[in-house]
Order: C-alpha cells, then structure tokens, then sequence
C-alpha cells in the first residue's frame, strides 16, 4: 500500500472499498450511500490498498474530466520515476488513453479524422448483416446466451470490417478481444495474435490503401510508430467491443424486465432508443473511469486533494446526482446531458460515442425484428453483474424464445 500523507491518512481511516461483490452489484445503492456518508468526494481503497478519490458528484466530475492541466492523465507528470501506478487503474505506458498534451492531441486527432469519415448508413447495414450471421448461429435452438453469442461479438465484428479487416479474420479477432477483456490465463497469447494480426494489416494498408479507418489513420498519424498504431486500434476496438456490448446487454435486460418497455417490446423499435438513453443514466455501460492525477494540491467536492493523489471518476455516481437527476426520476426521455462517455480532452472522441449507438441500436432492433418473443431464461433477480472495476455490465444474459429458422444473412 502506497504511504499516505498524515492528512490524507485521517481522511482515508474510514475508506470505502472500490472492489468486492458489493461495488460489482448494485452500484446505484453503493454509490448513494456514499454521497449520504461522505458527499461527491469519496476516500476509496482500490483493489491492493491502493489510496484514492473516488467523485461521485456530476459538477466535480465534470470538473475532473475537463481541466487536464490540474488533473492529468500521466501519472508521472506528478510523480518521479520510481512511481508505480495502482494497478486497478490500469496503467498501460503509450496507451491513447495515458498520454497528455501534444502527443495524445495528434493521435486522438488521428482516431476522429478516421472515423469522421465513416459512412453510417453502410455501418448500420454492416451491423445489420453481422447481427443476421450471428442469430442464424443459434435462432433455431429455441434459447441462447446472449452476451457471449451475441453482444460481444457484434461490435468487435463491425468494427473490425470498419478498420478493413476481412471476414476471414474478424471472428478470430473477436474471440481475441474477448479473451484479453476477460483476462483469462491465454490472455497474453490472444494480445500476441492480435499484436501480429494488425502488425500484418497495416503493412498491407500502406501497400493497398483503401476506404477504411486504418488507412485513414495511417494517413493522418504522422509521425506515429506502428506500435503506437497498434495500440491506437486496440483502444478503439476494444474500448468498442467492453463499452457497446454492454450497452447493448444493459438495454436488453432493461427492456426484458422492465414493465414500461414490456408492452412494446414486440414492436421494439419504439423503446430501443429511450432504453439506450436510459441506461447510459442508470446502467452506464463504464461505471468508473481510469485513475487521475492531481499536479498540485486543490480543492474538491470540499476535500483536500494532494498533489499526486489518485482521483477515479464514478461516471455511475455523478449520473446519478440528485443536482442532475433527482429522486424517483425514472425516465431520461430526451436527456442525454449524461456523463457516460466523459467529456474534455479524455473524452470519447468524436464521433465514436454516435457509432457505437448506431450498432446498439440496430444490433437490438434487428434481434427483436427476428426473435419478437424474447424473454428472460431466468428471474431477474438471478442475473449477475461482472466483478469489473471499471464496468457495468452483466455476466450472462440467458434469454428464450420460439425457434425460426435462419434467414442465411451475411
């Protein structure tokens, strides 16, 4: 456990856990405990012992996520060089998703250009033809598990046809991407494959560009190394694959459970949109976002932040601020002044946060298109969320429905 200033000692002595089955739950009723405990600035103990911030209040997440100069996301802009991050926080060294300044300017500028010029009309036709070639898979069983035949697997697929990847390739890629986001034993060899599959696509884009986000990327990244280019398309693909999956899940389960989309749910086209929205206020698909900095000492929330403190954005908690979203308010209607995608210079580039709604929202409408009487294989009360720091996303969705036959799509 990392030492503590005496100040930041006293204020951490009754420290809330950031991990355990209580923070994988029912992160709505944690996260309201601990504004009524210790208002929008939580001390936390991260998973390790770690020390940190956890904000939960949407005018202190709001400041966090958008002042990059007092809240940094290179950890060593504060500290020295024998600093070793927590390791909940995720710490990758040259990640997209680490860098500050000049140097994550030019390649998330580099990531929006690429996807600036995605076509969204070929992209819903895309999802739709994947979202097909995926129900064939099991719509005559009768019954199926949808998070890993189903959601996982459409985002890294899309997004994979979107980077120019060929067919032949994306099903083994999405199993890739599911074994590292899983963290499972081969997860070190599944990022080989990844690393060599992409190593080979982009010697082959620069050879023969074409109409797709890698060679739009390899044309505007100037300067980038194919390592950091490498790692630029993992966090896209990956970020895509965790956050719309879930997503998708979390608007699923709302749909199958909840009385005001029962009725329609048949017809469900009506209801996919608004179940969207609402879940990105209740059931954020990334609960927390990765650590902070702070550079110099600050005040926050009515804390006392040192400089090189630990700071974790609860996108969860400051959805569900009383300021922003007050008691017994259930439906988000047309309200997308959520955090769910952050915001300042970290936040999802655009237009990523528009792609990813158009294959939630075509993967849903598509799958209630074909399977109109879909329904929950077990009681509500029975399914479970991932033990995941930093998402909100269940573990299974095990549905039933009336076996059709498969329509060959794709």
């Amino acid at each position: 456990m990392t030492a503590l200033d005496p100040q930041i000692e006293g204020a951490h002595s009754e420290a809330v856990p950031l991990y355990g089955p209580r923070f994988a739950g029912n992160t709505e009723e944690l996260f309201g405990e601990m504004r009524r405990d210790h208002g929008p600035v939580v001390p936390v103990l991260l998973e390790g012992g770690d020390p940190a911030w956890l904000v939960i209040g949407y005018r202190e997440a709001h400041r966090v996520l958008s002042d990059g100069q007092l809240f940094a996301r290179d950890p060593y802009r504060c500290h020295g060089p024998d600093y070793v991050p927590p390791q909940a926080v995720g710490y990758t060294p040259g990640m997209l998703m680490f860098l500050d300044g000049d140097a994550h300017t030019q390649r998330v500028g580099a990531v929006s250009a690429a996807l600036g010029e995605v076509d969204q009309f070929q992209l819903r036709a895309d999802c739709e033809r994947f979202a097909d070639r995926l129900i064939d898979t099991f719509t005559t069983a009768g019954e199926v598990e949808l998070m890993e035949r189903y959601a996982y697997r459409i985002p890294v697929l899309v997004m994979g046809g979107m980077f120019g990847l060929p067919d032949s390739e994306l099903m083994a890629v999405a199993q890739d991407m599911k074994t590292m986001s899983d963290g499972r034993e081969d997860a070190i060899d599944a990022y080989g494959r990844f690393v060599a599959t992409m190593r080979g696509h982009i010697e082959s884009k620069r050879e023969w560009p074409g109409p797709d986000v890698t060679s739009r990327m390899l044309a505007y990244g100037t300067g980038v190394t194919d390592d950091e280019l490498i790692h630029d398309i993992l966090v896209v693909i990956s970020g895509s694959q965790e956050n719309t999956a879930n997503w998708i899940g979390n608007a699923l389960r709302l749909m199958l459970t909840d009385d005001r989309f029962a009725v329609t749910l048949s017809g469900g086209r009506h209801s996919v949109g608004q179940a969207l929205n609402e879940v990105l206020w209740k059931d954020t698909p990334v609960k927390a976002v990765p650590g902070r900095w702070a550079t110099r000492d600050t005040q926050l929330g009515g804390r006392t932040i040192r400089a090189g403190d630990v700071i974790v954005v609860g996108l969860a908690g400051a959805n569900a601020d009383p300021w922003v979203r007050p008691a017994g308010h259930g439906d988000s209607g047309g309200n997308h002044a959520h955090l769910a995608f952050g915001t300042g210079d970290h936040g999802c580039p655009h237009p990523a946060p528009e792609l990813a709604e158009v294959m939630a929202e075509t993967a849903i409408e598509v799958l209630l298109d074909r399977l109109p009487d879909l329904r929950l294989a077990v009681p509500e009360d029975e399914l479970e969320w991932r033990p995941a720091f930093h998402l909100r996303g269940l573990s299974a969705l095990p549905v039933r429905f009336t076996p059709a036959y498969s329509v060959q799509g794709g």
